[in-house]
């Protein structure tokens, strides 16, 4: 029988934690009763591990972990729950977990972050040079905090050398039908999310998404790029005519401005008009047509793919979904 720890972040800990931990704890030991229902032995041994004997998380519920992860000498796979994505290595019991996790990826075991979670696994270097999901919201800190690893905030699953993240929030639940897929095959998969009734195969957390932009820079002259772009909704600004407005050659311009927010001035023009047409198709009864033209696009072929790129639908079946008008 194959191991499952999962990890309680002690001192690190909310409400989303405690979610996370129960829905994986839940839906993995469907899996393995499901597994024993075709006549064969459960998959894995599900522990729930921690640094230390019991905390109360945010004064409502108290979580007493079954184990020490440091008695564990060899598990096969570990999920990191969501924290309050403040993670530092401060304390003997935060490098304990640390060390732990990379002696056991060291011997073959795989890793799963969920949300924030992913804050604990980039502190332990194993993220460096991959790939790499978190919330959405979390972006900007992170790429500050860990710029040596790939951050995809549009993904909501990365899968590399036997690590795998995922995005924001309850999206969790999609990275736990993905590894039961992964270990226990599809059709316990698809058994698992007809029961919690969670959607598959979801691969992009673009649509939950709110661009508002990397500013956590200390770039002045990008900072004012930024603020002129998003003044001007209305207008098809070129990354030329940025460059010279600073007095700054083309290619050094994009540097900066690709280094302070992860962005080509183009991209971040992109998604600022998208974040503004989005707005616009919750809140407005505007046609696509409309608001198509109010964040600077002519050629709805053209603002319909970047749209799409950007949000993972196109600008009609975002409207139908999120208009608050028409649900009103």
């Amino acid at each position: 029988m194959k191991h499952l720890t999962i990890i309680f972040p002690g001192g690190q800990s909310n409400l989303s934690t405690i979610a996370c931990i129960a829905g994986a704890y839940e839906i993995f030991t469907t899996a393995n009763e499901y597994r024993v229902g075709t006549g064969k032995k459960e998959l894995f041994k599900i522990e729930l591990a921690g640094t230390c004997k019991k905390e109360e998380v945010q004064g409502m519920i108290t979580v007493k972990p079954e184990t020490n992860v440091l008695d564990i000498s060899k598990t096969h796979l570990i999920i990191l729950p969501s924290t309050t994505h403040n993670y530092k290595l401060e304390k003997k019991e935060d490098k304990q977990l640390i060390d732990w996790i990379k002696k056991q990826y060291k011997n073959g075991a795989e890793v799963a972050t969920m949300c924030s979670g992913a804050f604990i696994l980039a502190s332990s270097g194993l993220l460096d040079g991959k790939n790499c999901s978190t919330h959405w919201a979390h972006a900007d800190k992170f790429r500050n905090m860990f710029p040596d690893i790939n951050l995809q905030a549009d993904q909501l699953i990365t899968d590399e050398n036997g690590i795998y993240t995922n995005g924001g929030a309850y999206s969790f639940l999609n990275l736990v039908i993905y590894l039961v897929e992964k270990y226990y095959g599809r059709e316990a998969a698809i058994f698992c999310s007809k029961i919690y009734q969670v959607e598959m195969d979801r691969n992009s957390q673009s649509p939950f998404s709110i661009f508002t932009g990397q500013k956590l820079h200390g770039d002045e002259v990008v900072k004012k790029a930024q603020a002129y772009i998003e003044s001007r909704l209305d207008e098809k600004i070129s990354a030329e005519q940025l460059s010279a407005m600073f007095a700054l050659g083309r290619r050094n311009f994009d540097r900066r401005f690709i280094k302070a927010t992860g962005n080509t001035p183009l991209e971040y023009a992109q998604r600022v008009k998208v974040e503004s047409a989005k707005k616009a198709f919750e809140s407005s009864n505007k046609t696509v047509n409309e608001v198509m033209y109010d964040v600077g696009y002519t050629d709805v072929k053209a603002f319909r793919e970047v749209f799409r790129k950007i949000t993972g639908m196109s600008p009609l079946q975002y409207r139908e979904r999120y208009n608050m008008v028409a649900m009103g």
